[in-house]
């Protein structure tokens, strides 16, 4: 995934009942969880976590 890029994020880590789908705007290298992606929606929320939790669309 690349910044840009259309992905979804798995509801465990949002909380919410479906899998949310927004635009990649951050990634970054953590030193203490590995690569954590960051998308927002179509609402503006924004969702962050271990690239584990996010899927492309």
């Amino acid at each position: 995934m690349k910044i840009g890029d259309v992905a979804k994020v798995d509801p465990k880590l949002t909380g919410l009942d479906f899998w949310a789908e927004g635009e990649v705007i951050d990634i970054e290298q953590n030193p203490f969880k590995g690569i954590v992606i960051a998308i927002r929606d179509h609402l503006g929320r924004i969702f962050f976590g271990e690239e584990k939790y996010f899927v492309a669309a």
